[in-house]
């Protein structure tokens, strides 16, 4: 046996997008939950829209037994429930728009996971960054004394104002 021939061969079609490598993965975990339609779940702020999705999301979508009409539910928190309660139409008629055709009859809401799934919270955002202060006006001087000897103004810009930012850290040693 030759030496080439123990290596493993390449495929050579190079890079592959991740989505492409998880595609079949996500289609049969969303199909496991009853989502037909894995767009619904990786493209969920897309669907309903940014302000809906960073307070509710899909959990499952159960069929009836006569087939007509699915419910969708839908987890969020306590407090947020009668907003989401609110939007309950515009959720089903953008999830249906999602679908192409009317698979969506009820949309039920739960302030809980339902029994057997491991995430039983809501994903939230990022906490809000504080209001930042405009720097004092000796380190805004100390910032441009030290960008002063730059020649482009975009740069120069740049730099002064990363200047004001390390020199306005409060507890570090500045300079």
């Amino acid at each position: 046996m030759r030496e080439r021939d123990a290596e493993p061969r390449r495929r050579g079609r190079g890079f592959e997008a991740a989505a492409g490598l998880l595609r079949e993965r996500i289609r049969a975990a969303g199909e496991s939950r009853g989502f037909a339609v894995s767009r619904l779940l990786t493209h969920w702020p897309e669907v309903v829209g940014a302000e809906i999705a960073a307070i509710a999301l899909p959990v499952k979508i159960g069929y009836g037994r006569e087939g007509l009409g699915a419910t969708l539910t839908l987890l969020t928190t306590g407090a947020a429930a009668p907003i989401v309660q609110m939007q309950l139409p515009r959720i089903r008629e953008r999830v249906n728009a999602c679908y192409g055709y009317n698979a969506i009859a009820r949309v039920t809401v739960t302030q809980t996971a339902p029994t057997g799934f491991a995430e039983g919270q809501v994903a939230f955002g990022p906490a809000p960054k504080p209001a930042s202060h405009p720097p004092e006006p000796e380190i805004r001087r100390e910032a441009a004394v030290l960008s002063g000897g730059v020649q482009d103004p975009a740069l120069r810009a740049a730099l002064e104002a990363l200047g004001e930012k390390v020199l306005s850290r409060p507890g570090q040693k500045k300079g």
